[in-house]
């Protein structure tokens, strides 16, 4: 297996972790915890991170209370763990009634970031497995950047330049422009998960990885991303 293919996999794994974390997999979450995975990644790649609340053991129970709090049950320390939903500009005539909907916000649903999402995972027939039927969840996404660098990885070592190519290309403006809502969604978990903290700083370590792998997805490349959605 080459250079190229090992760092490909191992990145599908990350972001394979990352999509069952915010799909609500307390069991690959605990795991994760119990074998320090979060501060050995942060340790070995320039990601500024605190990861002193990953450090602490949590069982599953509280681990499911608190995913569900935040991300699943629309409450007060809710946040919505979906694109739309923190859309700078909203999908034009977008209404909604719910007490949870701050116009141009939050609350969302199916806008514009769903659609762009889905013209990337018809490109390869991929089909979500995470992310409750929502096509911009982020467990969605990450699940999609993980199969894309699956299949870079079984791509790296073939002879088939075009496909790898695109394949690679396709991860770089899908983590550039269709993941850059974790800025906000980071920031918004930071603020709601003051008393814990857990799945802040897991919210604060994907931000970093990602952002850390678009700017290496992209310099591997040499050249800049693309538009949004080509």
């Amino acid at each position: 297996m080459s250079e190229a293919a090992a760092v490909a996999g191992a990145r599908a794994g990350v972001y394979r972790l990352l999509a069952a974390v915010f799909d609500g997999d307390v069991d690959a979450l605990a795991a994760a915890l119990d074998e320090g995975a979060f501060e050995t990644l942060t340790a070995a790649l320039p990601l500024d991170v605190d990861t002193d609340a990953l450090a602490t053991a949590r069982d599953r129970e509280a681990l499911q209370v608190g995913h569900d709090n935040l991300f699943a049950v629309p409450g007060p320390h809710y946040v919505p763990p979906f694109a739309s939903a923190h859309a700078a500009e909203p999908t034009a005539d977008f209404e909604s009634d719910s007490r949870y909907h701050e116009a141009g916000r939050m609350g969302e649903l199916l806008g514009d970031p769903a659609v762009v999402a889905v013209s990337y995972y018809d490109r390869f027939g991929f089909r979500p497995s995470c992310g409750d039927g929502l096509p911009d969840h982020l467990a969605a996404e990450l699940e999609f950047v993980g199969a894309l660098a699956a299949l870079e990885a079984t791509l790296a070592d073939g002879d088939d330049e075009s496909a790898y190519d695109e394949v690679r290309d396709n991860q770089r403006t899908f983590l550039a422009y269709e993941l850059a809502w974790l800025d906000a969604f980071a920031s918004r978990v930071a603020d709601a998960d003051r008393a814990e903290g857990l799945f802040a700083a897991l919210a604060a370590f994907t931000r970093a990885f990602v952002a850390w792998d678009a700017d290496a997805v992209a310099a591997e490349l040499g050249a800049p991303a693309a538009e949004p959605g080509a």
